[in-house]
């Protein structure tokens, strides 16, 4: 009995053992499934985590892809505007040039029509002149019967003096009246006639130029074998070099002062180098010319620091370096502008006007300069095309074409600009003419209007560039008007020596007064 207690007692221990030991790896075998779950759920986080990162990451690609292909396709609109737009601004252009054209057009069909009827005007006023002619001519006849023959001889003389008067009076009408429908040609020949007086002086300021030789020797050096230096030279360059007996001297010749300033700094290199030979002489002349560009430009953009305008396009930067090499009577291109604009700006000031728009104007008025020797035309038709050419305003176009009166001031800067460049041009001691010289031609311009019969009072004006002559109505008709105005030009031209032209202006003015009582 004590055995099976026994035995009841070991199993019911060893059942308890079990189940303790049960319980003890079940604990175990869950604590060990909760780690290994808490690792799979902080794997999963960390993936998670991982894969919101890279979808952060592949939106923000996918944005700034989509941000550049917008910005191609803003850049590409943007770039078709610009170009419609400069197609706009073209055609507006010719546009603007066509009505001007057709402005012109209707206005010489206008100048035509007023011919036309002062013509007429003319034909019925000659009706009845040579009525009353025919009249005076019986009553004549009939006085002369009672006339000795040298009587009548006096007064013939006289009557046939009156009407060839008239004749060529009427002749010189037409003849200008022609001239100004062909007025291009008459312009051109006006300017020659300038020329030709003043070729001389002309030509030694704008086309002549000296470097300075350290020896006779050098000369030969410069001339090479069988002159194949001096053509070099002549080549690269475009210029003549004349050398002749003048010791240690070397002329160069050329119309284009920029190819004459070239020519000068590549001979004084190769002097200066010694290696005078034609590879050595196209390096030297290109290496200067590329300087040179540079060196125009930079002198054109100190001129504007200077006067403090604005910007500029660089293609009329580099003209107005060009100025610095151009003269006119001994009088600097570039200095002069920039004494014109100087002037110009110091009366928009004083009235109140916009001062840089004026020195711009200014500065820009003779920009024609730098290209008259190289292309047809005056300076004012060239400046008034680069101008416009460049952007330039309509009242800095005005100013150019204006500024010499061969059009209408439209804007009073355009009036501003015309009278700084007559201070600047006229005062005495800007160009090559004594304060004594530059009176006298004055004296002698008024002298010589004042000679003529039925003249009342005559006025040098424009700094002697007009001479404008008051006559008595009572006296000088207008057909009398035109030959005084034709014979007075061509005594100034034959008698008198001037830079530039001179225009005759005649006025003949009738007043009627009353008075009421």
């Amino acid at each position: 009995m004590s055995y099976v207690l026994t035995a009841i007692f070991a199993g019911i221990v060893g059942v308890a053992i079990g189940i303790a030991i049960m319980k003890a790896v079940g604990k175990a075998g869950l604590d060990q499934a909760l780690v290994r779950a808490q690792e799979i759920l902080d794997e999963a986080n960390s993936k998670a985590e991982t894969a919101v990162r890279q979808a952060n990451l592949d939106g923000k690609q996918q944005v700034y892809e989509m941000k550049l292909q917008a910005e191609e396709e803003l850049k590409s609109q943007r770039d078709k505007l610009q170009s419609e737009e400069n197609k706009l601004v073209r055609r507006e252009d010719n546009l603007s040039f066509r009505e001007q054209n057709l402005a012109s057009k209707e206005k010489k069909l206008d100048e035509k029509d007023k011919l036309a009827d002062a013509k007429l005007s003319n034909l019925s006023k000659m009706e009845a002149e040579l009525k009353e002619k025919i009249d005076s001519q019986m009553s004549v006849l009939e006085k002369t019967a009672s006339l000795t023959q040298e009587e009548a001889r006096k007064e013939l003389m006289e009557i046939v003096e009156k009407k060839t008067e008239k004749e060529v009076a009427l002749y010189l009408r037409e003849q200008q009246e022609e001239a100004e429908a062909n007025a291009a040609a008459n312009a051109r020949n006006i300017i020659s006639l300038a020329i030709q007086r003043l070729a001389q002086e002309e030509t030694i300021e704008r086309t002549v130029s000296t470097v300075t030789l350290p020896s006779e020797e050098m000369k030969g050096r410069i001339i090479g074998r069988e002159g194949r230096n001096i053509k070099a030279i002549e080549q690269a360059t475009g210029v003549d070099l004349i050398i002749d007996d003048t010791p240690d001297l070397i002329t160069v010749s050329c119309f284009d002062p920029i190819r004459r300033e070239i020519a000068r700094q590549s001979l004084e290199i190769l002097i200066r180098d010694g290696r005078i030979q034609p590879g050595r002489i196209e390096e030297v002349v290109d290496k200067v010319t590329k300087e040179l560009e540079e060196t125009l430009y930079n002198i054109g953009k100190d001129a504007i620091f200077k006067l403090g305008i604005g910007r500029i396009n660089k293609e009329l930067i580099r003209l107005l370096g060009r100025m610095r090499f151009r003269y006119s009577y001994g009088q600097n291109g570039l200095e002069h502008s920039m004494e014109v604009a100087t002037f110009a700006g110091i009366m928009a000031a004083e009235l109140g006007l916009n001062q840089s728009l004026a020195k711009r104007a200014g500065l820009l008025h003779d920009i024609g300069k730098a290209l008259d020797f190289e292309q047809e035309g005056s300076h004012v038709e060239l400046g008034v095309k680069v101008a416009r050419k460049y952007g330039e305003s309509d009242i800095i176009i005005n100013s150019i074409e204006s500024h010499h009166g061969d059009t209408e001031p439209q804007d009073i800067i355009a009036i501003l600009v015309s009278a700084a460049d007559t201070l600047s041009a006229a005062r005495p001691g800007a160009r090559y003419e004594s304060m004594e010289g530059y009176i006298n031609r004055l004296e002698m311009l008024e002298k010589i209007a004042t000679e003529y019969d039925g003249v009342d009072k005559a006025y040098a004006i424009q700094a002697g560039r007009e001479i404008r002559v008051m006559v008595k109505p009572d006296k000088i008709d207008d057909i009398a008007m035109v030959k005084i105005a034709h014979d007075l030009r061509e005594r100034i031209e034959n008698e008198l020596t001037y830079p530039g032209q001179i225009k005759v202006t005649l006025i003949r003015e009738v007043r009627v007064q009353e008075l009421a009582k």
